[in-house]
């Protein structure tokens, strides 16, 4: 299965360097991701600061996928936990996966309870009503870390103020609210979840399905 995944937003070359060795190195056999960057025009978002910049990066990833060439793809992967496409009448020519449906189904799928952590107010309201709209609730709102998007990339910083914010929290997987961050293993519960990982090994299963595997 060879899925093209783009940014919600426009990164410079070495963070889309970063997030695609990041794919490479958590697909699982029979699966392969190609990252390309939003863009670099003026109107594409930087960074998901508000729900306008969310709308923004919905409206540019669509306009991407619409203008992608499909050949040689099984299926498109917005890189974002918010599943940008969702909820649009898109109308593309391939599947649209979400990384945040596919993590909230794994944690639905074992009956467990689910809380989740995201880096500012923006992203904790759009996952929020994402979750609820899956019929995937967290036990509570999204937890904000009130990080920058620098700190995307700095696993120390986020790992740090992800241990801060969830200490006590009551349930059994943590979803981390961004594609695009190392996940450490925890020993006990509650559970960081990687959603990347998570719903790469979920695509997996699909690709041995539907004989889409590479």
């Amino acid at each position: 299965m060879r899925l093209l995944a783009i940014t919600p937003i426009s990164v410079d070359d070495a963070e889309l360097r970063r997030r695609q060795a990041r794919y490479d190195a958590l697909a699982p056999d029979g699966v392969e991701i190609h990252l390309e960057n939003l863009g670099t025009g003026p109107d594409v978002p930087r960074a998901l600061e508000t729900d306008e910049d969310v709308r923004t990066s919905e409206q540019a990833l669509l306009a991407r996928y619409r203008a992608a060439d499909p050949t040689g793809y099984d299926g498109f992967l917005p890189d974002c936990v918010l599943d940008p496409l969702g909820e649009l009448d898109h109308g593309l020519p391939l599947p649209v996966f979400g990384i945040g449906r596919l993590a909230a189904a794994f944690v639905a799928g074992q009956d467990a309870s689910l809380a989740a952590v995201a880096r500012n107010d923006a992203i904790a309201v759009e996952l929020d009503r994402k979750l609820a709209a899956y019929g995937s609730p967290s036990v509570g709102p999204t937890v904000v870390l009130d990080l920058s998007v620098d700190d995307i990339a700095d696993d120390a910083a986020w790992a740090a103020a992800v241990t801060r914010r969830t200490a006590g929290l009551d349930c059994d997987f943590v979803l981390n609210a961004c594609s695009a961050v190392e996940v450490a293993e925890q020993p006990s519960a509650p559970y960081l979840l990687d959603p990347t990982r998570t719903a790469l090994a979920m695509l997996a299963v699909r690709s041995e399905a539907t004989g889409t595997r590479r």
